[in-house]
């Protein structure tokens, strides 16, 4: 039995973990970021990349190192409860609810909507949302060519449409940097704001879940041993994630190069329509909406097949993997026809708390000394969770925020949260909680 993957096989891991991941937020945020960030494109690309690829990469190594069968495996070292919870929360968070239908209106709304009349938009993307999500669940159903279909065909041909775009823009005689265009006062809020933006990919939640599919695709090769299983893993996450490091800078330049010929756009996907345009003319959308599709259709549907096999895993005889699968294609259709900004802003809070529990999860799992210790991951958890709750409140939508005294919280938090303002208070009441975890293990012991 093979218990290496030739460089051929990891290639294709690799580009299987990229293609899952790398879907449409990571396309449109990095190009708004580069508009915004004009001379601050280093630091502001630096933050991005610690959430966005960094984060992402860590996730993959803790799921490898720690030898986890699956996101619950990780989180049960807080609690039961607590693992069903978050398990649950992440996959509808990257599935039904936020990120799997987002790949639609995205994909349309940047490829479709722009060349369309303003009153036919939206019985034109209930037409698109349906025909998308019927590839979704065709693929979705048959997940054992997941490694073909998204390694070997999508992912490739993504690549290949980007390059054309990135390189005829990056060979039109434009300066890359436009020094004088930044809209941030600082390098320090560049690299915030970056940081923060890199949240919306939602790919440090993705990297847990499609670890577990990558895990699944190594298997296929015949690699069995768990050490080896992990082996693998790690060493195609990282070829995958230095590659997706080097496509957002990319797409970053692309945004900050655009400003040569058009002002900040509203969002990304706009900014992104224009530059094809520019270079491209009208055949520049036919280039745009491939792109799009392609990189959304991919995402979609390892979204939608890690959903089914970790509730058909969770939830053994409530719903078969086919009615799973069925289900979550079902939600994402209905969803993504409330439109892109409705899902965006309803996301945002969510994000703000699941975030720093994924984080904080992650790293405690890449430090071998806190194995075991359940008192450690239940104080930084527990401490990290209330102070995600000030910060998920700071970003509540306002048809939600007017039920809740979140002047009241917000004021409290920036008095007793340090870096509050940033969108960071929950990392020093991860610290106390750290500190207060030990304290406990030393004090009552095993």
């Amino acid at each position: 039995m093979n218990e290496k993957l030739t460089i051929k096989n990891r290639l294709v891991v690799a580009s299987l973990i990229f293609g899952l991941l790398f879907g449409a937020g990571n396309l449109i945020f990095p190009i708004s970021l580069g508009q915004v960030a004009g001379g601050h494109y280093t630091p502001s690309m630096l933050g991005f990349n610690i959430t966005a690829v960094g984060l992402p990469l860590l996730g993959i190594v803790a799921l490898g190192l720690s030898e986890s069968e699956s996101v619950i495996d990780m989180a049960k070292h807080v609690s039961i409860p607590y693992a069903y919870f978050f398990t649950i929360a992440l996959y509808l968070t990257i599935g039904p609810l936020f990120a799997t239908p987002r790949t639609a209106t995205v994909s349309f709304e940047v490829g479709i909507a722009t060349a369309l009349p303003a009153e036919y938009v939206q019985i034109a993307l209930l037409i698109y949302s349906s025909l998308f999500f019927l590839a979704v669940l065709y693929f979705a159903l048959r997940p054992s060519g997941l490694l073909d279909w998204v390694g070997i065909y999508l992912n490739p041909t993504f690549l290949v449409l980007l390059a054309v775009i990135v390189v005829r823009a990056f060979t039109s005689g434009f300066p890359l940097i436009t020094e004088d265009s930044s809209q941030f006062v600082s390098s320090t809020e560049a690299f915030s704001v970056g940081f923060l933006e890199g949240y919306n990919t939602m790919d440090v939640l993705a990297s847990l879940a499609f670890g577990i599919l990558a895990i699944q695709s190594i298997k296929q090769f015949g690699v069995r041993s768990s050490g080896k299983v992990a082996h693998e893993l790690v060493v195609s996450g990282v070829i995958s994630l230095v590659a997706m490091g080097f496509v957002y800078a990319c797409l970053e330049l692309l945004g900050t190069q655009s400003l040569n010929f058009t002002e900040v756009s509203p969002n990304g996907g706009v900014a992104l329509s224009i530059i094809t345009q520019h270079y491209f003319g009208l055949f520049g959308q036919v280039i745009l909406a491939a792109v799009m599709i392609v990189a959304c259709l991919k995402t979609a549907i390892g979204l939608v097949v890690a959903l089914a096999e970790a509730f058909s895993e969770l939830m053994p005889g409530f719903l078969s993997k086919k009615s799973w699968t069925i289900t979550a294609t079902l939600v994402s259709f209905l969803v993504a026809n409330i439109g892109l900004e409705r899902i965006i802003s309803y996301s945002i809070p969510v994000l703000m708390l699941l975030y720093p529990l994924a984080i904080t999860l992650i790293l405690l799992h890449l430090v071998k000394p806190l194995d075991g210790k359940r008192r450690v991951f239940q104080s930084v958890t527990a401490f990290t969770f209330v102070a995600g709750v000030f910060d998920m409140a700071k970003v509540l939508p306002a048809e939600l925020s007017q039920f809740l005294p979140v002047e009241s919280l917000v004021g409290f938090a920036e008095r007793v949260l340090p870096f509050y303002a940033y969108g960071f208070g929950w990392v020093m009441p991860a610290v106390v909680g750290l500190v207060v975890g030990l304290v406990l293990e030393r004090v009552l012991g095993e």
